[in-house]
């Protein structure tokens, strides 16, 4: 008889580790396993509880629950705690143990939820693998009050079985999803060194990342003294730009990072951030800085502790390293523009020095001469005045040709910075945005300005507001220049013949010389918009711009 019941242990744990072998889903393989066992041991019902440490708890495995338990699908397993979990939490619950009573099972009697079937008692069984405890395994049958030793170790050494093969499974699925991870990092990454455009950088890789790594929220914060600014949110699918400051100490593990200058991760300090986060239980955030700034702080957060796995801290970190090298060769690059300015300012007064002022020197020494040459001289006196006509035509024209060379006064910083200057020196206030960023050649940025200079003029003079509103976006293909008031508009007759139409003209005529257009809407008492559109044409990085300045 008791080999009879030997064998029969030993079939039943044959049966289950193949089952266990053929699934690396942990759901699938539980809900398999526990049919598997209940069939070959006769046993009416069970179910398997994944717990953790901290009075968290999931059924991932019934099977033949009675109506009492699987009302409203299963709703009395997935609520509330019992005796089995408490024991296990609290550690008492060491090895395979007959359960006297059944909380949940006593709640459907009290409670009229249905049949319990005559099951009134379980064993239970701590599904654990080494020092690791993963869940509970529970089985019961009608009628049955106690477990012999012989069932218990059965169910024991099944639930040693089922506690490895999770551990197992467990390894493997984040052996996965960090390839996953940092598959996903290395295309985020290729994204960031694509982005032309420093300043739009924020709302791209937030947008970005949160796309590839399916995070529910991912921030992008600017430091500015002791505030963090929101400049770039992904919420869910959705991108936005919220521009919200909050204080560096009230932001929880989003300022210890900027503050630390390191990763940090919590659950404290979240109440200022579920303003724009309702749900948000935890958050990851890792610094973003060059050599000597600190620029801001990169956050993710997810509605629940646990959905912050192990390996998403070290993915979130890369990812702001990245950013934070995009960002410090931006700033390299306006560095290395601002030098370039300073070494074409430089050339250009070498070249003065050079030839033009040699040449005004000499007309001087000429001029000098010809003035003390005595009347009967004439011939030599002609000589030297043709040689002071000569000298000047050509000082004029190497003039002519370094002024050529040079921007026009207020574009040093660019386009958008110079036209919000001579807004603001009209008395306008000039809000501006800018998309993409490109090296400009000499004539359209010339252009640019003009037309821009006489739009902002033309709000000045006839718009009625001191408020303008300006877009620059830089595509591949073409440069789009947009100058927008809320003022009182006009009609098209009042155009025709006046001032404006003069100053129109010449804006036309400036944009249509590079092979663009330039239109202007305008409604009485609803505002204008003047938009230049200037095509650009595609070149190689060794090809020459005959209209940049260079050395």
């Amino acid at each position: 008889m008791a080999g009879e019941i030997r064998e029969k242990q030993w079939e039943t744990l044959r049966t289950i580790a193949e089952t266990l072998n053929r699934s690396t889903d942990v759901r699938p393989m539980l809900q398999s396993v526990l049919e598997e066992l209940l069939e070959v041991t006769g046993l009416a019902t069970g179910w398997i509880f994944l717990a953790g440490e901290r009075m968290e708890y999931e059924p991932v495995a019934v099977h033949r629950l009675p109506p009492g338990l699987s009302v409203e699908e299963n709703r009395p397993m997935c609520q509330g705690s019992c005796w089995c979990l408490n024991k296990f939490w609290d550690g008492r619950l060491q090895e395979a143990a007959n359960i006297m009573e059944c909380k949940r099972l006593e709640n459907a009697v009290k409670h009229g939820w249905g049949d319990t079937q005559g099951i009134t008692h379980h064993a239970t069984v701590p599904l654990i693998a080494g020092k690791e405890r993963i869940g509970l395994l529970n089985v019961a049958s009608p009628g049955k009050e106690s477990f012999s030793g012989d069932e218990l170790a059965l169910l024991e050494a099944v639930a040693y079985q089922i506690g490895t093969a999770v551990q197992k499974t467990r390894l493997i699925q984040v052996q996965r999803q960090r390839v996953e991870q940092y598959a996903r990092l290395d295309e985020v990454s290729r994204f960031l060194w694509t982005v032309p455009d420093p300043e739009t950088l924020p709302r791209k890789v937030v947008c970005e990342a949160g796309r590839q790594f399916r995070w529910p929220w991912v921030g992008m914060w600017t430091g500015e003294g002791e505030q963090l600014k929101l400049v770039s949110l992904y919420s869910r699918g959705n991108c936005a730009e919220p521009e919200v400051s909050m204080p560096v100490d009230k932001v929880g593990p989003i300022g210890l990072a900027f503050t630390r200058q390191r990763a940090v991760t919590g659950e404290k300090g979240l109440e200022a951030l579920r303003i724009l986060w309702p749900d948000c239980a935890s958050v990851a955030a890792v610094p973003i800085s060059t050599r000597n700034r600190r620029i801001g702080v990169l956050s993710v957060g997810v509605p629940r502790s646990n959905d912050l796995e192990e390996g998403d801290l070290p993915v979130i970190t890369a990812l702001g390293e990245h950013l934070s090298l995009v960002m410090e060769k931006a700033l390299l690059e306006e560095e290395r523009k601002r030098y370039t300015l300073v070494e074409e300012r430089n050339r250009l007064a070498r070249d003065l020095h050079d030839s033009v002022n040699q040449k005004l020197f000499s007309l001087s020494l000429s001029a000098h001469a010809a003035k003390d040459l005595p009347p009967e001289q004439g011939q030599l006196l002609r000589e030297t005045l043709e040689d002071i006509h000569h000298l000047s035509r050509e000082a004029l024209k190497e003039m002519r040709s370094l002024i050529w060379q040079l921007r026009p006064a207020g574009l040093e910083e660019g386009v958008v910075t110079a036209l919000r200057k001579h807004g603001r020196e009209l008395g306008l206030i000039v809000e501006d945005e800018v998309e993409g960023v490109r090296e400009l050649p000499r004539r359209v940025e010339e252009a640019l300005w003009r037309i821009g200079q006489e739009a902002l003029n033309n709000i000045s003079r006839h718009a009625g507001t001191d408020r303008a509103h300006l877009s620059l976006k830089m595509g591949r293909r073409e440069i789009r220049l947009e100058i927008a008031d809320h003022g009182c508009g006009f009609s098209r007759e009042s155009v025709h013949g006046g001032k404006r139409s003069l100053g129109l003209s010449s804006m036309k005529e400036r944009a249509e010389l590079l092979g663009g257009t330039l239109t202007l809407e305008s409604r009485p008492a609803q505002g204008t918009v003047c938009r230049a559109v200037i095509p650009i044409r595609e070149r190689s990085e060794g090809d020459a711009d005959p209209d940049s300045v260079g050395g």
